[in-house]
């Protein structure tokens, strides 16, 4: 068995993990230990507070005890507003205390956007767009071409929660751009997983989600890769391991 460590949060998709375990279909675990989110804020001083090192290391016990081989920050807000160097600090940081290979979603995007081929991309964001600009330039520092981003002024994360397909369809929709290779859907309070074939076959191109991307980041740094086509194109690059279709 595989078990694989999500510090996530507060409480709003994380649901999106057991469901995307059973999509898996294999022996893998996805273990969620959950952070103290703070003030719930798409604000940038409110986000560089949530992803601080003593919230994400007071969680680290919990999770080691967990037999996590492998540690991912599940926020992509909390990681890309320290900017490309900062969020490599905040990684570091953190595979220090947790004694793991660690990463976090916005990394996870970075890694799975090659990971696609795709070479030019839209953003879909919850946030507003002064937040979802952060996301944008650390996508650029990490070589990648946005050529388009939409934010859509949620301050909070519990209100993303609240979002069922049609209003993910909707973002994914109106975020998309003729020229874009794959669409970026970064908030991992949004629920995601249950809809990314739906995503895919209307847009017609790859959709990456942050809970999607944060578990295959995950797998990537335990070395291991999982067909499981329910989750999207991200997942059915070179399997290792065969999941069951649904």
């Amino acid at each position: 068995m595989t078990a694989l460590g999500f510090l996530y949060p507060g409480h709003s998709a994380e649901d999106d993990y057991p469901r995307m375990e059973q999509m898996l279909g294999s022996d893998i675990r996805l273990q969620v230990v959950h952070t103290d989110i703070g003030e719930d804020a798409h604000r940038v001083d409110a986000l560089l507070e949530m992803g601080s090192t003593a919230r994400l290391a007071a969680g680290v016990e919990e999770l080691r005890l967990t037999g996590a081989e492998a540690v991912v920050w599940a926020c992509t807000s909390g990681s890309f507003v320290f900017g490309w160097e900062g969020a490599h600090d905040q990684v570091r940081a953190l595979a220090k205390v947790a004694g793991l290979p660690a990463s976090s979603t916005s990394f996870a995007f970075a890694h799975a956007v090659r990971e696609v081929g795709a070479a030019r991309v839209a953003i879909a964001a919850t946030y507003p767009e002064d937040v979802a600009a952060h996301f944008s330039a650390f996508l650029k520092a990490a070589g990648i071409e946005v050529v388009a981003m939409r934010g859509s002024g949620i301050i909070t994360a519990a209100e993303v929660g609240t979002w069922g397909r049609d209003e993910v369809l909707a973002l994914a929709r109106a975020g998309d751009h003729p020229d874009a290779d794959a669409v970026l859907l970064p908030d991992t309070a949004l629920h995601t997983a249950a809809h990314i074939q739906d995503l895919e076959a209307t847009l017609g191109k790859p959709i990456l989600t942050a809970n999607q991307a944060t578990v295959w980041e995950a797998l990537r740094l335990a070395s291991r890769r999982v067909n499981a086509p329910t989750l999207g194109t991200l997942f059915t690059r070179e399997p290792l391991i065969q999941a069951p279709r649904e």
